[in-house]
C-alpha cells in the first residue's frame, strides 16, 4: 500500500467507513456525559459522599456554569440560534438530498447535540430560577446527565444503523456482492451482442 492510499484511508470523505468518525462520536458523548452543564460529575458523586466542603465546590462551580451559560445565551443567542438552524439545514440538504457523507455524518453528530444543548439551557435557568441548591442540585445534574446518556444511545444507534446502511449500499454499487464469474460472462455477453451487431 502506498503513502497515497495510506492517507486516502485516513482522510476518507466516507466518513461511516472511516475509524476516525466513530472514534470522534465516542468521544464526544462520553464528554458530554461527563460534564453535566460543565461540572464534571464527579464533583456530584464526592459531594453526595463528603458533602461539607465538596458540596459547597459543587453548588460555586454550577453557579458559575449557570450563569455563564446563560449570559451566552442572553447575549448572543439569538445568532447562535440562526447560526444553528442554517447550519443543520445546510447539512440536511448535502447530506440528504445531494448525497455528501461527510455532511450526513456530521448532521448525525450536530442534532443530538444540538437537543442536549437545549435541554442544558432550559435546567440552567430552572436552577437559577429556583436557586436550587444541596441535595436538589444533585438531583437535578444526576437528571440531567440521564438524559444526555439517553439522547446519546439513541443517537450512536440510529447513526450505527444509518452508517451500516450507508456502507452496505456503497458496497452493492460495487463488484463486492455480485456472483463470482459475473464479470467474465457479462463480458462475453457484451462481446457477443457486439459482434452480432457489426454483423
Amino acid at each position: 500500500m502506498t503513502w497515497y492510499q495510506t492517507l486516502n484511508e485516513v482522510l476518507d470523505l466516507r466518513s461511516f467507513s472511516n475509524l476516525w468518525f466513530w472514534i470522534a462520536l465516542a468521544v464526544m458523548w462520553s464528554s458530554a456525559s461527563h460534564w453535566v452543564l460543565g461540572v464534571p460529575y464527579d464533583m456530584v458523586v464526592r459531594a453526595a459522599r463528603k458533602g461539607g466542603a465538596a458540596q459547597t465546590d459543587l453548588e460555586d462551580i454550577t453557579r458559575v456554569q449557570i450563569n455563564r451559560l446563560l449570559y451566552i445565551g442572553e447575549v448572543s443567542g439569538l445568532w447562535l440560534t440562526g447560526l444553528v438552524c442554517f447550519l443543520l439545514t445546510s447539512l440536511v440538504l448535502l447530506g440528504f438530498i445531494y448525497g455528501l457523507q461527510i455532511a450526513q455524518a456530521l448532521f448525525c453528530l450536530g442534532f443530538p447535540m444540538t437537543i442536549v444543548w437545549l435541554i442544558r439551557f432550559r435546567a440552567a435557568r430552572r436552577i437559577r430560577a429556583e436557586q436550587v441548591n444541596g441535595k436538589l442540585l444533585r438531583k437535578y445534574l444526576t437528571r440531567q446527565r440521564l438524559w444526555t446518556q439517553v439522547i446519546g444511545m439513541i443517537s450512536i444507534f440510529v447513526t450505527s444503523m444509518w452508517g451500516i446502511y450507508s456502507s452496505l449500499s456503497d458496497r452493492f454499487n460495487e463488484d463486492h456482492f455480485k456472483p463470482q464469474g459475473y464479470n467474465i460472462f457479462h463480458d462475453e455477453e457484451q462481446t457477443v451482442h457486439h459482434r452480432g451487431g457489426r454483423a
